[in-house]
């Protein structure tokens, strides 16, 4: 009700009348006004509502500009619908600032309903479709010649509707289902199209991998070992060639044998650059950046790992007494760990797994397993207190010696 307006009964220069109707009462979206049995009348402009008589004698009524509606329906009446359409529903756009005073400052609706005692007349309908849909107060001659009723003010902007597109009851709402799924075919058409770029550039992608991969196993030109694991741990981002998928066996136990075979391939040169031990997590993480959009869980990268030794990979799956489990190389012993970080030791004082884990560019999981593994082989003692826990050199071997 806030887009009503307080005005004199009177037309412009250049608004028609178009049609009258009885015994009409006015809704706030669904809730009931004061506004009722009152006669309305249609104008090429204008919906103009008052008292009998009213209207015809020029006395103050409530008008609604039509550029506000962009979209009506018909309501029909009673439970079942019998009877023929009783209300139309005129769907309003916000508000504009600086309007006449009217019936509701503010409205919780962005609807109203008029509501016909002997139901809606259709040439009414028809009209008011039609004066809404031709924006006749758009027209240029219309801009220049327009004038207000009342004389205290200035000419009305014409004001472009939000959707100018009529939508009758069930009709309407098929029409609006048939354009929404025509936009949504049309998103996914284009998002197809973009797609199928993507996997044209993937499949020169996975060309150039296998020319470099041929070209490092056959050590071609001036390949050094350096370069030959740097080339690989980028061929291992660009991804799997062909990943192995659960569809593809006919038993689990197939599935996981060649998962594990697939895993200790592509696994090789990332375990060394990482110093021969990853945490499984970091496993996962990193076997699914290769394998694409055929992502594995982690419960069949667990089981595939448990595996590995029974497919003569050169790692295996560990599980250390705090419950961690990682990937490691066979070639990494504790013995080589603890030797190492003993000399660590020796070097900067204590350690804790913070401070490996920065030193040794590793997780703080696997910087305290280091330490725990360095302590377990008599290289280092624990200190445990409320600053936390820190490791040092193993002083009494010192003293044994």
């Amino acid at each position: 009700m806030d887009r009503f307006e307080y005005i004199d009964a009177r037309l412009f220069d250049g608004e028609n009348y178009l049609k009258r109707d009885k015994n009409v009462k006015i809704y706030d979206g669904d809730d009931k006004t004061q506004f009722v049995d009152g006669e309305v009348v249609l104008t090429s402009h204008r919906i103009l509502w008052g008292k009998p008589g009213d209207i015809p004698k020029g006395n103050v009524c409530l008008s609604l500009y039509l550029y506000y509606v962009f979209c009506i329906e018909e309501e029909s009446g009673g439970v079942f619908g019998f009877g023929g359409p009783k209300r139309i529903i005129l769907h309003l756009g916000p508000a504009l600032p600086g309007k006449r005073p009217g019936p509701a400052v503010v409205s919780l609706y962005h609807y109203i309903k008029l509501s016909f005692k002997d139901g809606v007349d259709a040439v009414f309908y028809k009209a008011l479709s039609d004066a809404v849909a031709k924006k006749e107060w758009e027209s240029p001659t219309q801009l220049t010649s327009l004038t207000i009723l009342s004389p205290n003010t200035s000419p009305r902007p014409s004001i472009t509707p939000v959707n100018s597109k009529i939508r009758s009851g069930i009709v309407g709402i098929e029409r609006s289902i048939e354009e929404q799924h025509r936009a949504t075919d049309e998103s996914i058409n284009v998002a197809f199209k973009d797609l199928t770029k993507l996997m044209e550039k993937a499949k020169e992608m996975v060309s150039i991998s296998k020319n470099i991969s041929s070209k490092i196993r056959e050590k071609q030109g001036d390949i050094s070992e350096d370069d030959t694991v740097r080339f690989k741990s980028y061929l291992m981002s660009l991804g799997i060639d062909d990943p192995v998928t659960r569809d593809a066996f006919r038993s689990d136990s197939d599935y996981y044998m060649n998962l594990a075979l697939q895993i200790s391939d592509m696994m090789v040169a990332v375990l060394i650059d990482c110093g021969g031990i990853m945490s499984l997590a970091d496993v996962w993480c990193r076997v699914n950046r290769a394998r694409g959009l055929e992502l594995v869980s982690p419960e069949d990268l667990l089981n595939a790992c448990k595996l590995l030794e029974r497919v003569d990979a050169p790692m295996s799956l560990r599980k250390f007494p705090s419950g961690a489990c990682v990937l490691q190389l066979n070639s990494h012993q504790d013995e080589e760990v603890a030797k190492s970080t003993s000399e660590l030791l020796e070097e900067v004082g204590n350690l804790t797994p913070v401070k490996l884990s920065q030193l040794a560019n590793v997780s703080v999981l696997l910087a305290r397993e280091r330490l725990f593994t360095t302590e377990r082989l008599g290289l280092a003692c624990r200190d445990e207190s409320i600053e936390g826990l820190a490791f040092y050199p193993n002083l009494f071997l010192d003293n044994m010696t």
